[in-house]
């Protein structure tokens, strides 16, 4: 669970400076440190202090570091690890990524998740986020959209996946917008309210589809499916994906409406284990790039439970379903023939572009003679001189004749 602020600052060895908040974490381990000044410290396994030789995690410490302190360099006289489940919490999003914990120089570790998450621990640590470059009623957008600016094709494909709440201030109802133009694929914006009825939310969607190029929206549909029959019915959005379930096959993203289709897909069980597996591999192969911390926050809390995989108790996973479903998604033949073609017919665009801009030039016509000619309608004429019917070139032709 993650605590926010903006009131407090920090102390650094560059002073104070400006934090996200404090995240509280549940882990495996303890490490108990008492050092030769008499400060005590207790912390997780990987949780990281300055020594003389570079920073080093708890785990690895031994009696002949020295770790950093506000003063010097201090000697351990105990170390201890303690078996079991506790509790941490942990500074996030420091400025200057280094801090003041007890009087000893502590990292940022940012992202340490929970025990058994979905995503490493090793990768939860190399996760990273920005700042929104716009906000605005609970949306936050990370970078604009691109579009054509008259010259060239710039015109990107976005897709946005929404996770369903029931709007009772309990689950957040949540979308994220993925650009989907190139590898990595990257998360744009994103949007979250646990307080957002389901009919105000359409708009929400709606109006985010719209700004990203139209960008294709997929919807989980188990609890409430009145969020999508609103946008097909009432706002008439063209691209919304639908779901085959017809023949007793798996659920497939199809193009348009038959027997069998519905407006979004419903998150079973086989859906989520596809999703939360490629999502894993997505993350873990830097084929996504997750930019909202929040979401990234939600990945440290996303663990194993029996055959699956939620939010520990007292977290919340709905940016996390956000992105399995967007998982789930590019493991549809439809969304990768979308893909394909769209590049295709950049490449196409631009080639074509590059081949108008490269035409050669008139042909300019030379004999060694001072003739006059020009080209008219690909046609080549001789000018001819008074009231002469033909040129002296063609003249000379037609005696040769």
């Amino acid at each position: 669970m993650f605590y926010e602020q903006s009131e407090y600052e920090i102390l650094t060895p560059a002073g104070f400076k400006n934090f996200k908040g404090v995240q509280s974490v549940k882990k495996s381990g303890k490490i108990v440190l008492d050092l030769c000044d008499g400060k005590h410290v207790e912390c997780s396994t990987l949780h990281q202090f300055l020594t003389e030789s570079g920073w080093k995690k708890a785990v690895e410490l031994t009696f002949d570091d020295k770790i950093k302190t506000k003063n010097d360099y201090v000697s351990l006289f105990n170390i201890d690890y303690i078996e079991g489940k506790f509790e941490f919490l942990d500074v996030v999003g420091v400025e200057a990524y280094q801090f003041y914990s007890n009087g000893v120089v502590s990292h940022n570790c940012e992202f340490l998740g929970s025990t058994n998450t979905l995503i490493s621990g090793q990768k939860l640590q190399q996760l990273t986020y920005v700042d929104p470059v716009y906000e605005h009623d609970k949306m936050k957008i990370y970078e604009q959209p691109i579009k054509d600016d008259g010259d060239t094709v710039k015109d990107h494909l976005y897709a946005m996946t929404v996770d369903v709440s029931e709007g009772r201030n309990m689950d957040a109802s949540a979308f994220s917008v993925f650009d989907i133009s190139k590898m990595p694929y990257k998360q744009v914006a994103k949007y979250s309210s646990s307080s957002v009825s389901p009919l105000l939310f359409p708009t929400m969607i709606y109006n985010a589809a719209r700004l990203y190029n139209d960008a294709y929206i997929l919807i989980e549909i188990n609890n409430t499916p009145q969020v999508a029959e609103i946008l097909h019915s009432e706002l008439e959005y063209e691209n919304l994906w639908k779901v085959f379930t017809g023949n007793k096959k798996p659920q497939q993203l199809s193009a348009g409406f038959a027997r069998g289709v519905q407006l979004g897909v419903k998150m079973s069980p086989q859906v989520k284990r596809i999703g939360c597996s490629n999502l894993k591999m997505l993350l873990e192969g830097d084929r996504l790039i997750t930019n909202d911390f929040d979401t990234i926050s939600e990945l440290t809390t996303f663990v194993a439970e029996k055959n699956s995989f939620k939010a520990e108790e007292g977290a919340n996973d709905d940016l996390v379903m956000t992105l399995v479903l967007f998982a789930w998604v590019t493991t549809q033949k439809y969304f990768k023939e979308i893909v394909s073609h769209d590049i295709r017919k950049q490449i196409q665009l631009e080639s074509m572009n590059q081949i108008d801009d490269e035409a050669l030039l008139e042909p300019i016509i030379e004999d060694g003679l001072e003739n006059d000619f020009e080209v008219v309608g690909g046609d080549v004429w001789e000018t001819a001189n008074g009231g002469d019917t033909y040129g002296s070139w063609t003249r000379d032709m037609m005696r040769n004749l």
